[in-house]
């Protein structure tokens, strides 16, 4: 529900499910504009631009169908709830008097999340915790009891965010963020974020028409999102847990008719090409095996085993889009090696029928290369500040002074 203010007080404001409202996607840093472009497939209008988010307006439809379907999103909130408050005490007020009991059970569980900007409320904790202290209250004084919290695995995820005096509600319609696809039943050490790989992908540019190599795959999260794509499998397909399932309002004939509808496209594309990984580490290879074989892509994507410098590409026209080691693996005194071999490894066995796209925080490393990247993206990978390197290569070497990039990142 929507909450309004009426001569001072906080009213909701009933929505059905064709009746379209404001929404805000969360995504990671750089990939906003791919997440708008998604979003307009969803149906989505009145998209703005964020930082780290996308605004925008639809119906449930659109709310159920982001949630299932975009692939750079980490989560959908719908805002219900808008007021202002100058202390503490008012946040509370404004707070106890939404409904909650038409949003939530008394026998459910919630947690807040809170972001706070300005110098009114200079302690998000602070924030969340009075706004947790005035819902129990509420249902303390109406049930003789109250929700619990659970932060791990709440039934209900609040975000609060105040600007200044300027407070906005906001419900989690996604839960478990949405780069927990359900698909990894293996992990290998600091595996690529689904969402990040998903947005790498697409910012390469690859539109299923060609091959796809990822010559240090790991576990396999960007040669799976590759087939995902490749096959037209949304990106949720094999996760069935979302928040807005234990919503009152949540319709259950439209959430199945959004799902089927997304889910008859699989497989009705014309991918006829090409997907490798390949990895030197065998036991992290047969994790990407493993997780290929539980997404059922297994006959979709090859692995292979070995060094990246004696794996040639598929024939024909390939995208690579790799995620190299950053020094976490390999001692520090390798890596430069190990990136000079990259670069020796392009120019030796790939040529100009491929496109290279490579992710790295590690900015001295990459001068190794060199090769001079075409594009340097920000992106970050967890907390690390990572550029997403584009190669454009060429039959024969270049000279030096073209090829070889000096320059900071």
């Amino acid at each position: 529900m929507i909450i309004q203010k009426q001569n001072g007080k906080v009213v909701p404001i009933e929505k059905t499910n064709h009746e379209r409202f404001k929404m805000i996607a969360k995504t990671m840093m750089g990939l906003e504009e791919i997440l708008a472009d998604e979003l307009r497939e969803c149906g989505a209008t009145e998209i703005e631009l964020l930082n780290r988010a996308v605004a925008f307006e639809g119906d449930m439809k659109v709310l159920y169908r982001a949630n299932y379907t975009c692939r750079t999103a980490l989560a959908i909130l719908k805002p219900f709830a808008e007021f202002e408050a100058s202390n503490e005490q008012e946040l509370y007020d404004q707070v106890y008097q939404i409904k909650w009991e038409k949003i939530m059970d008394v026998d459910g569980t919630f947690m807040i999340d809170s972001t706070t900007t300005g110098e009114v409320f200079t302690h998000s904790y602070y924030a969340a915790l009075k706004t947790k202290d005035a819902i129990v209250d509420r249902f303390r004084r109406n049930f003789g009891r109250r929700p619990s919290i659970d932060t791990e695995n709440a039934q209900f995820k609040f975000n609060l965010h105040i600007a200044d005096t300027h407070v906005t509600l906001l419900m989690n319609s996604s839960g478990e963020s949405l780069h927990k696809r359900g698909y990894r039943q293996a992990v290998g050490i600091a595996p690529i974020n689904e969402v990040l790989a998903a947005g790498m992908i697409k910012l390469s540019g690859w539109k299923c028409d060609c091959n796809f190599y990822d010559p240090m795959c790991g576990s396999g999260t960007l040669v799976i999102e590759a087939a995902m794509l490749a096959n037209n499998i949304p990106a949720q397909y094999y996760r069935s847990d979302f928040a807005f399932k234990r919503w009152k309002e949540f319709n259950l004939g439209v959430w199945k008719s959004v799902k089927a509808e997304e889910d008859r496209k699989i497989g009705a594309g014309d991918f006829d090409h090409e997907i490798w990984g390949n990895d030197i580490d065998l036991t992290v290879l047969e994790q990407a095996e493993k997780n290929l074989e539980y997404t059922k892509l297994h006959k979709d994507v090859m692995l292979f085993h070995g060094s990246f410098e004696n794996q040639e590409p598929p024939e024909g026209r390939t995208m690579i889009v790799t995620n190299p080691p950053y020094g976490e693996r390999i001692k520090i005194e390798d890596l430069n090696a190990m990136y000079a071999q990259l670069g020796d490894t392009f120019k030796r066995l790939y040529g100009e029928r491929c496109d290279v796209w490579l992710i790295t925080s590690d900015f001295e490393a990459m001068k190794h290369i060199g090769l001079k990247p075409s594009k340097k993206i920000p992106l970050l990978n967890g907390s690390l500040d990572c550029r997403f390197l584009h190669f454009e290569l060429y039959e024969g070497s270049k000279k030096a002074s073209k090829q070889h990039d000096d320059s900071e990142a």
